[in-house]
């Protein structure tokens, strides 16, 4: 078991800012709509880039007019917003204004993590976010129907979303779990299952791995029937259609009911989608298909067992997602009651491995009591 080296969750408890700090993050909040579209503003047309590429010279709103071809207007009252959230910097050299890049705009323009999640609420979240306050009031994502109103949870939706938004929400799903592969794959191979069952599986990114990784295994892929169209041609173009096959049913269902007998079950980052009764539901199915030696891993990011207080916002923030987009009912966990809703469906905790990959995911083993 890995040792937990989560921030401290103490600081949540205290209140030590400033006043004239604090009034300074509300407004921050109050204008928030605003200052997000600054940037997205600066980074699509150029400005943000033009500005880093001037490097420690800098460079001025004349010069910027020509390079980017936007007028001097919409560059003063974009740079002017970025200056204000410390995003660029304005100096005056010589008698000359020049904007340079801080610390805060490099991150957005060439941080991935930043950039992922930024493109994921713009495309996915932004609209809709909208209608949180009704979501929470009524118990489901109203906000999805910027996207059609024909479906309940966005993962209905995946297959038909527009290329730039369905582009924006599976870099971001697979930004995340993806980099933690390479550190549970030998945890979870160890073992030398036969045949693993991928719950939630997806596009088949785990799958394919996991057959580039063991040249034994075989992989069943359990998710919904769009997402299994999907898996099914990924996997023969990897070259994969022999060992790894699909099952396609809605977990939730009652009617559906998991094969027998897996060496292995593997979900990851698919029970943060549903609501903790709703897992104790998903894993009792789980109970009833697995064997006594069956081994039960869930990936997940927990909100409290990551390194970094940023990483632990994103989370949080990435629970809003869930509450207005995406089925309104689930959210990213903590690690205490992600792992009690599992146990109540009949499971022990055999291991937990944290920290797993530089986005902090919890490799939590079950099996059952």
């Amino acid at each position: 078991m890995k040792k937990n080296s989560a921030f401290d969750m103490e600081k949540f408890a205290e209140d030590k800012i400033h006043a004239i700090d604090a009034k300074f993050e509300a407004q921050k909040i109050a204008f928030a709509p605003l200052s997000f579209q600054a940037v997205r503003a600066l980074l699509e047309l150029g400005i943000m880039q033009a500005i880093n590429e001037a490097g420690e010279d800098g460079i001025t709103v004349d010069e910027l007019v020509k390079k980017t071809g936007v007028s001097e207007y919409g560059i003063k009252v974009l740079s002017e917003m970025a200056v204000g959230m410390y995003v660029l910097k304005l100096r005056v050299i010589d008698g000359k204004e020049r904007l340079y890049m801080g610390k805060t705009g490099w991150f957005l323009l060439e941080d991935n993590l930043t950039k992922v999640n930024f493109n994921f609420t713009n495309d996915i979240c932004y609209k809709g976010a909208f209608d949180l306050l009704d979501s929470v009031k009524n118990g489901k994502p109203e906000g999805l129907k910027v996207f059609g109103d024909k479906w309940t949870t966005i993962y209905e939706a995946l297959s038909t979303l527009p290329e730039r938004e369905k582009k924006s929400w599976f870099d971001f799903d697979h930004f995340y779990s993806d980099i933690a592969f390479p550190e549970a794959l030998p945890i979870v191979y160890a073992e030398k299952p036969k045949v693993l069952f991928d719950i939630g599986g997806n596009t088949a990114k785990w799958a394919i791995a996991s057959c580039k990784y063991d040249p034994d295994v075989k992989v069943k892929i359990i998710d919904l029937p769009g997402q299994t169209a999907v898996a099914e041609k990924n996997a023969r173009e990897a070259g994969f259609a022999d060992r790894i096959s699909t099952y396609a049913g809605n977990i939730l269902a009652e009617t559906t009911k998991l094969p027998d007998g897996p060496d292995a079950v593997w979900m990851s980052q698919f029970l943060d989608c549903f609501s903790l009764q709703q897992v104790t539901k998903i894993l009792k199915k789980v109970h009833a298909a697995a064997k006594p030696e069956t081994d039960v891993y869930v990936l997940e990011p927990l909100w409290d067992q990551q390194r970094f207080e940023a990483e632990s916002y994103a989370l949080q923030a990435t629970s809003l997602y869930f509450t207005c987009m995406a089925n309104g009912n689930s959210k990213m966990y903590r690690y205490g009651e992600l792992k009690d809703a599992i146990e109540q469906a009949g499971f022990a905790l055999k291991c937990a491995h944290h920290n797993l990959g530089s986005n902090c995911y919890s490799l939590l083993v079950f099996r059952k009591k």
